[in-house]
């Protein structure tokens, strides 16, 4: 390494320690249900995103291992090649039919499905509309591809409508559920503004598909206009990774020709497509997974509301505000030493001086988890 380049990196890391926003990578020794385990201690967690307790779900472990056992470990090749397959064709069919579209195509993660779309799709004079608060796969899509990026006001159909003009082609990109805030977007009225307009929609629907919904239909499930293009994610509800793109025919078509994400990247195994296509039976039948993630988010909001740090949301995501990253960081380790994960959330992946922990609720946690959270989060507040 060159002494230009050694230099730089210090630099960057030693801004970003004395910042607090130095991150670490922790190697779990198990994750159980809503337990974790590190270094021989275990604590309840509350910084997952398994929604439903897919992850752990003994019936779900059983069908992955079938799989396993009947498919093999690995796909091979990309999907273009020899890697895919029958599980494959059947999960892409499965999800069309539940959600409402023509076709799918599976990728590896959200953040390549995400850019899949934007990079392939918009070309130079285009124009692409984000909610300033959309995750960073979009967001770096936008900067690093050629149309011309505009960002919304969060949730602000009124400023979004300023940029619809009708005359040029026109992207509007929005999440469901925003990931750090826990906050629904206005689906329903921003499809009607992209109706109205000509403009193609997109929706990011990674923290609502199986959690909004009577049957998990996340995005769909809150308007009856359907959006272009859906992005979902594995890695959440379904308990599992990966993601697939929704949409007609023609934009899967031009996808699978012109997507290098899609074209260039191994398939998924068959055995983990078999066990998306159990997991996706499982969001559609077991409505109590979603029934008791309602019941613990108002036991949650009962326990410490007194206390107006935690946002009220309507989904699995609980952001409890903190200000400087410093505060955030104090309140998780002093929460770590009661038996409680939680991770502090700092910039820049939320704005500046709105630092947090992101609580999240999973319907493998048990009222009593709740009450041991809400009491750890009371003391540890009264003791910083």
């Amino acid at each position: 390494m060159t002494q230009a380049f050694k230099t730089r990196i210090e630099a960057a890391l030693n801004a970003r320690k004395d910042q607090a926003l130095f991150r670490t990578v922790h190697a779990f020794d198990s994750v159980k249900q809503s337990q974790i385990s590190i270094d021989g201690r275990s604590y309840i967690n509350f910084s997952s995103n398994d929604y439903l307790g897919l992850a752990s779900s003994d019936e779900l472990k059983i069908a992955y291992q079938d799989s396993v056992t009947k498919y093999g470990i690995g796909s091979g090749a990309s999907p273009l090649v020899t890697g895919h397959s029958t599980p494959h064709r059947s999960l892409e069919s499965q999800l069309c039919e539940w959600l409402g579209y023509s076709r799918a195509l599976l990728f590896g993660s959200g953040f390549s499905a995400n850019q899949a779309v934007l990079f392939t799709l918009l070309e130079k004079g285009d124009l692409l509309l984000q909610d300033r608060l959309n995750h960073a796969s979009l967001i770096e899509a936008g900067h690093l591809g050629p149309a011309n990026m505009r960002r919304f006001k969060h949730n602000d159909m009124e400023d979004l409508s300023r940029y619809l003009n009708g005359s040029q082609n026109t992207l509007v990109a929005t999440e469901s559920v925003f990931s750090m805030d826990g906050d629904i977007a206005p689906i329903d009225a921003l499809l009607e503004h992209c109706r109205a307009s000509q403009s193609w929609s997109m929706i990011d629907d990674a923290h609502g598909i199986g959690v909004l919904g009577e049957d998990g239909r996340g995005a769909r499930s809150l308007s009856e206009h359907r959006p272009d293009i859906l992005v979902i994610t594995f890695g959440k509800a379904f308990g599992l990774n990966g993601a697939a793109v929704l949409c007609g025919d023609d934009i899967a078509d031009y996808l699978t020709q012109f997507a290098r994400h899609y074209i260039y990247s191994t398939a998924m195994s068959p055995a983990h497509a078999s066990a998306l296509s159990k997991a996706a039976s499982m969001i559609q039948t077991q409505h109590w997974r979603r029934e008791k993630l309602f019941d613990l988010s108002e036991q949650l909001h009962n326990k410490v509301s007194d206390l107006h740090c935690l946002v009220e949301t309507k989904t699995p995501i609980k952001p409890w505000l903190c200000g400087e990253s410093n505060n955030a960081i104090d309140l998780s380790n002093a929460l770590k030493e009661q038996g409680i994960w939680t991770t502090a959330i700092r910039p820049p992946t939320v704005p500046k001086n709105s630092a947090r922990l992101r609580i999240t609720l999973s319907a493998a946690h048990h009222e009593s988890d709740i009450d041991t959270l809400s009491y750890s989060l009371m003391r540890s507040m009264e003791a910083l």
